[in-house]
C-alpha cells in the first residue's frame, strides 16, 4: 500500500518533513513548524527555492541577508484572510522567530536562481470563489502560474465549506505532455474546523493500479505522486488545505477523469 498519508510526528517544533527521497519522487518538499513565542526555526535552502507561508500566528524573519520584520496577522487559518508569505531563493538561509504561537509551512522545490527574495501577500492575494453548488470552494492563490515569483513552485490555499467537494471534478497532472497535461507532484496540508473532525481524500488512477481513500485529520499531509485526488468535507466540518506543486515545467495543466468529464463540460 502506498504511504500517501503523513501524520504529524509531534505537536511542537518541526512536525512534518517530506522530502523527495521520503516521498519517492523528484521535486516537491514540504515541512511544517509549530512554534511558541520566542522559539526559532532556521534552515538553509540549498538547491531549493522556498516559500514560507504563515498559516497562523506571527513571526519575525531574517532571510537572504535581509530583515523582513514581522509577518502574519491571521491567528486562526479559518479567518480566511490573505496569508503573509516570504520567498527565499536557492543558496540562502532563513530564520523565523515566533512572536505568538504560530504555524509556518515550508514549501520547497528546485530553484534556478531566477528570482530574488521577496514578500508575497497579503496584498495582491484575494479570496476567490471557484466551482458551483456542492463543488464550491474558495482559493487564495499564493504563487500560481500567473504570479511570476518563483522558478518551479506552485502554491495555493483552498477553503472548502462543510458538505462540499474540492479538487473536483477529479483530475490528474502526472504526464509531461504540455500543453495537454503537465507533470506536477503535489502535497496537501489539511486542517479541519472543528479540529476534531475528519475529511476524505481519494488518490486513484483510471487503471486501478493506485486507489487509496484516506480519512484525513486536522494537521495531516497527503502526498499525490500521480492520479486523480478529490477531497470531501463532511457536513459540519470545514476543510482547509495548502497545496504545493512542482515538476519539470511551472505550468498547471490537467486532464479530468473521463467518468466526470461531463461535469467539467456542463459547468464550464
Amino acid at each position: 500500500m502506498p504511504d500517501l498519508l503523513k501524520k504529524p510526528f509531534g505537536k511542537h517544533g518541526k512536525v512534518h518533513e517530506i522530502t523527495p527521497q521520503s516521498a519517492g519522487w523528484r521535486y516537491v518538499a514540504f515541512s511544517l513548524y509549530r512554534l511558541r513565542p520566542g522559539e526559532s526555526a532556521a534552515e538553509a535552502t540549498g538547491a531549493n527555492e522556498v516559500i514560507l507561508v504563515m498559516v497562523e500566528g506571527k513571526a519575525t524573519f531574517e532571510a537572504a541577508g535581509q530583515d523582513w520584520g514581522e509577518l502574519g496577522d491571521r491567528m486562526n487559518v479559518f479567518e480566511k484572510s490573505s496569508p503573509h508569505c516570504l520567498y527565499v531563493p536557492k543558496g540562502e538561509d532563513w530564520r523565523a522567530t515566533a512572536t505568538t504561537d504560530c504555524t509556518i509551512a515550508v514549501c520547497a522545490a528546485p530553484g534556478y536562481g531566477g528570482h530574488p527574495a521577496r514578500r508575497i501577500g497579503p496584498e495582491g492575494i484575494t479570496l476567490t470563489r471557484r466551482g458551483k453548488g456542492n463543488n464550491t470552494r474558495h482559493i487564495n492563490n499564493i504563487a500560481m502560474e500567473a504570479e511570476d515569483y518563483c522558478d518551479s513552485l506552485l502554491v495555493t490555499e483552498v477553503f472548502t465549506p462543510d458538505g462540499n467537494w474540492s479538487s473536483y471534478p477529479s483530475h490528474r497532472h502526472d504526464e509531461d505532455d504540455y500543453p495537454n497535461i503537465t507533470y506536477l507532484e503535489e502535497t496537501y496540508y489539511h486542517r479541519l474546523n472543528p479540529g476534531n473532525g475528519f475529511g476524505i481524500q481519494r488518490v486513484y488512477t483510471e487503471d486501478g493500479t493506485l486507489d487509496e481513500t484516506m480519512a484525513v485529520s486536522d494537521g495531516d499531509v497527503v502526498c499525490v505522486p500521480r492520479g486523480h485526488h478529490p477531497c470531501g468535507a463532511p457536513y459540519g466540518f470545514e476543510m482547509y488545505y495548502l497545496n504545493v506543486m512542482a515538476g519539470p515545467m511551472r505550468k498547471w495543466r490537467f486532464i479530468a477523469d473521463p467518468a466526470v468529464q461531463w461535469i467539467m463540460d456542463r459547468d464550464a
